[in-house]
């Protein structure tokens, strides 16, 4: 029993490593390759993604393909936990905003300032294939070290990926 589930793990993780290299390569027919016929993606921070073969395609070919981030994006990897029908990743992005990002800031215009944020992946995966993404991060504090929203009176923390990081002992 181990032994399979640790197989179906690796398995499981290794899908997910030629999803995110499809995206990052920028092919498009690739990334698509590596999900089941009827998945889904939700960027719950800011409401972006797409349900279905079709929706899911849309969204990558305007949103996220081609856009993915600026050129000095920097992932570092916090966690992962990873079982037969789920991989989640924890980690923190770090990016000088120097081009639109339509998944994360959808219409917002480029800053120039530099952010710092934690990230939490969540992939469904069914038949050998990614089913579903569900991405989660903090955009009040996204929008506040982009100097879009005053933080004043708010409970909002946008230090909260240096302390994870220090906490974790990877900063």
């Amino acid at each position: 029993m181990v032994v399979a589930q640790a197989t179906t793990s690796t398995t499981a993780a290794a899908l997910f490593e030629a999803h995110m290299q499809a995206e990052l390569n920028g092919d498009l027919d690739a990334t698509m390759a590596t999900m089941v016929e009827d998945p889904h993606l939700i960027n719950l921070a800011s409401g972006t993604g797409g349900q279905g073969a079709e929706g899911v395609r849309e969204f990558y070919a305007t949103q996220l393909i081609g856009q993915f981030f600026p050129p000095d994006v920097e992932f570092i990897s916090i966690s992962r936990t990873v079982d037969g029908e789920r991989l989640v990743d924890e980690l923190v992005i770090r990016f000088t905003h120097t081009k639109a990002i339509g998944h994360l800031l959808p219409g917002v215009a480029p800053t120039g300032r530099r952010v710092e944020m934690a990230l939490v992946v969540i992939v469904g995966v069914r038949e050998g294939k990614v089913a579903y993404e569900h991405i989660y991060w903090d955009q009040a504090g996204l929008l506040v070290q982009l100097g879009l929203l005053d933080p004043s009176g708010l409970p909002i923390g946008i230090d909260t990926a240096s302390r994870l990081l220090a906490a974790t002992g990877k900063g």
